[in-house]
Order: C-alpha cells, then structure tokens, then sequence
C-alpha cells in the first residue's frame, strides 16, 4: 500500500524536475524568439527612422498599406519564392543522389562523405566569396568562365546578368546546402532494412525498381522532413544575394530578408522594415503549414 501511495508523490516530483530542468529552454525561446516577435509587431505600427529614434509616432496600419502598394516588396517575395521553388528540389535530389553514392562500399567512402560535407562546415561568407570569384566573367581570373572559353564557348556574365545571376545563387546555395541533407538521407537509407534488398534481387528487380518500390518508400518520412527544413531555411535567403550581387543587377536577386535588412539598417526605416518583417514570418507560417498538410495528404 505505502509503494502504491508514494506512486503519486513521485510523478509529482518527476513533473517538477521536469519543469525545472525545462525552465533554461523556455526562459531562451522567450528572449531570443517570443520577445523580439512581439516587439517586432510592435515597432511595425510606429513610424520609427533609426537616425530619429526621438521621433517615435504611432501611425497604425499606415506601414502595412504601403508595403501592399511598395513594388520592390512585391518583386523581393517574387525573387524569394522563385529561388525557393528551384533550390529546394534541385538540393533535396542532389543530396539523395549523394547519400546513395556514399552509402555503397567501396575504398575511400569515409573521404567522400567529409568532402561532401565540408561546404556545411564552412561559413556562408567564405563560400559566397569563393564562388563569385569562381563565376567572374573574366576568363583570366573566372575558373568556369576559363573552363568555357577553353572549349571554344563564350564567357558567361552569371552575376552581372538579371537573367543569370539568381540561377547562379541557387546553384551554389544547392551545392552549398547538399552535404547536411545527405547526411540525414544516409541515415534514413541506414534505417531501411538490407534484406528487403537481398529479396528483391532474388526476385530480379532491378535497381530502378529496388529504388522505387524500396528505397523511396523507405526515406518517405525523411523525405518530409528534408523538404521542409529546406523549404524554411531557402526563404530565408540572405548572405549569398548580400556578398555576391548585392541584390542585384536591376534588383533580381533582391529577396524579402535583404529587403528588409536595406530598409532597416541600410535607410533607416526600422518601422516599415519591421512590418516586412512581420509579413514574411506570417508567409513562412502559411507556407510551413501548407506544406505540412500537403504531405500529409500524399499518406
């Protein structure tokens, strides 16, 4: 009876420890992710001009209507959402070609996979730099432009063309970004039992169809989850447009974050940056979810 009676009092205190060994998360998520949205919304109804912090002004909803009518707001969630829709499945297909690269046996695999992988571990930065220098239109010092003009083709302007220099952007950011979901791909196709495999051999599937029967809805979880974590982390696009173009030529690679980040810290306009600010979190939201219930259908 005394065991029984103390059950209670213990899943109390494993309730408290829990909370209590919780409290350093939660006191995190608040400061760095609850406050700074609400201040966010906050600021997004005042005119605030970062040279006047004195001349603070509640204006309402005035920023809101003048991103509705603002054409570089519209033409920024255009360049994000046309960069998001090409990184994603280009780097989501190449990350699954890789991971079924290193997962065969075969010598120096262990080399392969830190080679692919080493982009991530580099900054973004650096590897912006590298490959600008990479894509400079001067065969001299352009190592693909060089590559080009050296079997006969014309040099390519990637970064200093409108029609060229997104594509440039999503190109290296998919090459870029590859290495972390193979990883996470090479652990799903780890989870997939090899028997499953051996039968199908013996019943002579080939590999095309031991791919599509077994592999694919093997990953169909991973592959979820790959795709999402992608999605959010391409429309969040900043450092690659910031180094390589900024934001240009002729703003074709200006997305929602440089946008903001140019009105904010570059004009001054903190308030009508932060109602952009806001807009993009709730697109990001609306999106997140949509795909989420877009997965879910195909169950």
């Amino acid at each position: 009876m005394s065991n029984k009676a103390s059950l209670p009092g213990r899943k109390k205190n494993e309730r408290v420890a829990a909370y209590v060994f919780s409290l350093p998360a939660m006191f995190l998520l608040i400061a760095f992710l609850v406050v700074p949205i609400v201040y966010t919304i906050r600021y997004s109804l005042f005119q605030y001009q970062i040279v006047r912090p004195d001349n603070i002004k509640f204006i309402g909803l005035q920023n809101y209507t003048k991103l509705f009518t603002d054409e570089n707001f519209w033409l920024s969630l255009k360049n994000t959402v046309y960069f998001t829709v090409l990184v994603v499945p280009f780097q989501c297909v190449l990350a699954l070609a890789l991971a079924m690269l290193v997962s065969s046996k075969f010598r120096g695999v262990a080399i392969f996979r830190t080679m692919y992988f080493s982009p991530q571990l580099t900054s973004m930065v650096v590897i912006s730099i590298l490959w600008t220098v990479l894509y400079n239109s001067n065969p001299n010092t352009g190592l693909i432009n060089s590559l080009l003009v050296s079997i006969g083709l014309e040099p390519i302007n990637f970064l200093s063309n409108p029609k060229t220099a997104m594509n440039a952007i999503i190109f290296m950011s998919g090459w870029q970004g590859a290495g972390y979901q193979m990883m996470i791909f090479l652990a799903g196709l780890q989870g997939i039992p090899r028997d499953q495999y051996e039968a199908a051999s013996v019943d002579g599937a080939t590999k095309v169809q031991q791919f599509l029967y077994i592999t694919l809805p093997g990953l169909k979880g991973t592959i979820k989850y790959v795709v999402m974590i992608t999605m959010i982390q391409a429309m969040k696009l900043f450092t690659q447009p910031y180094v390589m173009t900024q934001g240009g030529p002729k703003n074709s690679t200006k997305t929602l974050v440089y946008y903001i980040y140019t009105q904010g810290f570059q004009q001054g306009n903190f308030g009508y940056a932060c109602a952009v600010a806001t807009v993009f979190f709730i697109i990001v939201v609306v999106m997140s979810l949509s795909m989420k219930k877009l997965i879910a259908a195909t169950d």
